[in-house]
C-alpha cells in the first residue's frame, strides 16, 4: 500500500475527544489508484489530506507512506519524504510569477534532485502545455494555470498525489478535462490520488470514494 491510514484521531486546543476532527480515521491505498474523500466544510478532510502529506501531527494512530511511519520521521526526514515521494495540488495554482511555466514545472523535481526532462516534456504534451512553456502564469487562463499546477506536481515522479479541491476555481468543463487528464496521467505512472471534494461529480471519477463525517469515515 501507497498510503495506510489507521486509527487516526486529531483534535485542537479546546476540544475534547468527543468533539475531536478526526475519531478513529482508517483507509488505505494502493498504487495506480485514486480514492476521493467528501465531507460537509469544517468536517476535517483538509485536515485528514495535510497529516497524510506529514504538514501536521495526529494525536495517535499511525499514518503510513510506502511503508515508512510517519511517527518514526523527525521534520527533516518529513521534509525529504514529500520532497521525493509526495506531491500536493491545490485549489489555488501557488505557481511562481517570476518563473516561466517550463521552470515552475521543474520546480520541486529539481529541488528535490528528481528531474528527468524527458518525462517534464511529456507532462507538458499530455497536458495541453507545450506551447506555453516560455509564458509566465498571468498570461494563462486558470485551467491552464492549474494543468501547469499538475505537471509540477507529477514531475517528481510521486508515489502518493494529494488533491485539495484541485478543480475548484474552473468552470464545469475545465474541470472536468483537468481531472480525467489528471487520472490518466496517475494511472499511467503508477501514483496513487487521495482527493478531497465537495464535487460529487468530481467524486464519482475516481475509483473509490468515501465520505467523512462526525470525525469518522464510512
Amino acid at each position: 500500500m501507497v498510503l495506510t491510514i489507521r486509527d487516526v484521531t486529531k483534535s485542537y486546543p479546546g476540544q475534547t475527544v468527543e468533539t475531536a476532527v478526526l475519531r478513529g480515521v482508517s483507509l488505505d491505498l494502493s498504487a495506480g489508484t485514486s480514492l476521493a474523500l467528501t465531507g460537509d466544510s469544517g468536517s476535517g478532510k483538509s485536515t485528514l489530506l495535510h497529516l497524510a502529506a506529514a504538514l501536521d501531527h495526529f494525536d495517535s494512530g499511525e499514518i503510513g507512506i510506502d511503508g515508512v511511519h510517519l511517527s518514526e520521521l523527525g521534520d527533516g526526514q518529513k521534509a525529504a519524504l514529500r520532497r521525493r515521494h509526495v506531491s500536493l495540488v491545490f485549489q489555488q495554482f501557488n505557481l511562481i510569477p517570476s518563473l516561466n511555466i517550463e521552470k515552475n514545472i521543474a520546480l520541486h523535481a529539481r529541488l528535490g534532485g528528481t528531474w528527468d526532462a524527458a518525462w517534464g516534456q511529456r507532462l507538458a504534451d499530455r497536458l495541453g502545455l507545450s506551447g506555453l512553456l516560455d509564458r509566465y502564469p498571468e498570461q494563462l487562463s486558470g485551467g491552464q494555470q492549474q494543468r501547469a499546477a499538475i505537471a509540477r506536481a507529477l514531475a517528481v515522479r510521486p508515489k502518493l498525489l494529494l488533491a485539495d479541491e484541485p478543480t475548484g476555481n474552473l468552470d464545469e468543463a475545465a474541470s472536468t478535462a483537468v481531472m480525467e487528464l489528471m487520472l490518466e496521467l496517475v494511472r499511467e505512472s503508477g501514483t496513487a490520488l487521495f482527493l478531497v471534494t465537495h464535487s460529487n461529480a468530481i467524486a464519482q471519477m475516481l475509483d473509490r470514494r468515501l465520505h467523512l463525517r462526525h470525525g469518522t469515515v464510512s
